[in-house]
């Protein structure tokens, strides 16, 4: 990352900064001095909230269905950005439009990178960290610890609420984790097969005993081709892979091709549901926090890769009568 390659950004952002509107910035420039948190997902808003609460104020920059893997910032992004007081970020080029960005404001200001600071996460076969880490609880217990230091180092005076309110969602992210352990042992294991639009839910295959298998890579950017189409499309119809899962971030496009070719090959394959990869629901909603968004996740998987199930003992029971 080159000096010329710094200060381009460093223009771009103070361009963008004061070409700002004005109504920007008399929200920013508030008589409300609660410290200005910026996190990239909604994810991490949402971990900010459960330690900070009402302490400081949260904006989360990429909403609900929005990818983050192509998210560009926009010109009010850099506004929020610039006058954060600390940034959290996943990394691990989750974000990738907006790598050096959020390096460079590291070396004015608490730029962090939550992937970054962990260790054993999955790499893909080209060797690149898998950065939906989130899939697994026990991942999101840690960026919750990570989350509450930085929190206690910039405002010391919370520490121990801030203690209190880790120790207090850790046990819910804890009793999270177990339930969905629980729910996916309870689908027989032939039939325990998760597909989906993109590489997402590695983390949560290793963690909850399943296995996954995206039609894209880890990240958005790549395409699934014509072959690799077929491929799964043969797949499927060999193992009789009940259902397939959109993603609310990701086109269905590939879902609906494989759906398709696997009926003209006599499988019956179907669409499960829609699951939250790489963004939270809409506010208010089930999934419109981080625990509601994995409750809503299981429900949906064992709930479609058991209908085959109760399907099978249907015409079992049917046939011995």
């Amino acid at each position: 990352f080159s000096f010329l390659s710094f200060m381009a950004i460093i223009f771009v952002m103070a361009a963008l900064y004061f070409a700002a509107n004005a109504s920007e910035q008399s929200e920013l420039d508030s008589q409300d001095e609660r410290p200005f948190i910026v996190t990239t997902t909604a994810h991490l808003a949402d971990l900010v909230y459960n330690i900070a609460g009402d302490k400081v104020r949260i904006h989360p920059l990429i909403g609900s269905g929005i990818d983050p893997h192509l998210y560009r910032p926009l010109r009010s992004d850099i506004v929020k950005l610039s006058h954060a007081d600390i940034i959290f970020y996943n990394g691990r080029h989750l974000e990738g439009q907006m790598v050096e960005l959020l390096e460079t404001l590291g070396n004015t200001k608490p730029s962090i990178s939550i992937g970054d600071q962990m260790e054993n996460l999955i790499r893909s076969e080209d060797g690149a960290f898998d950065p939906h880490l989130w899939m697994d609880v026990k991942n999101w217990i840690e960026a919750a610890n990570i989350v509450t230091t930085s929190l206690k180092d910039k405002l010391p005076a919370h520490k121990n609420e801030f203690t209190n309110a880790y120790e207090n969602y850790k046990a819910q992210l804890q009793a999270l984790d177990t339930s969905i352990y629980n729910q996916i042992a309870n689908i027989p294991q032939s039939k325990r097969v998760l597909i989906t639009a993109h590489d997402a839910f590695a983390y949560y295959g290793e963690a909850y005993d399943i296995e996954v298998i995206g039609i894209q890579g880890i990240s958005t950017a790549s395409e699934a081709g014509l072959h690799k189409i077929e491929s799964m499309v043969n797949m499927i119809t060999k193992r009789q892979v009940p259902a397939l899962f959109a993603e609310t971030s990701v086109s269905d496009q590939n879902i609906k091709a494989i759906i398709e070719g696997s009926r003209r090959k006599g499988h019956d394959v179907t669409l499960g549901g829609i699951l939250y990869s790489d963004s939270l629901g809409p506010t208010g909603s089930q999934a419109g926090t981080y625990i509601g968004m994995m409750k809503a996740n299981t429900e949906t998987i064992v709930q479609a890769l058991n209908a085959s199930r109760h399907k099978s003992d249907d015409n079992l029971t049917a046939t011995s009568n």
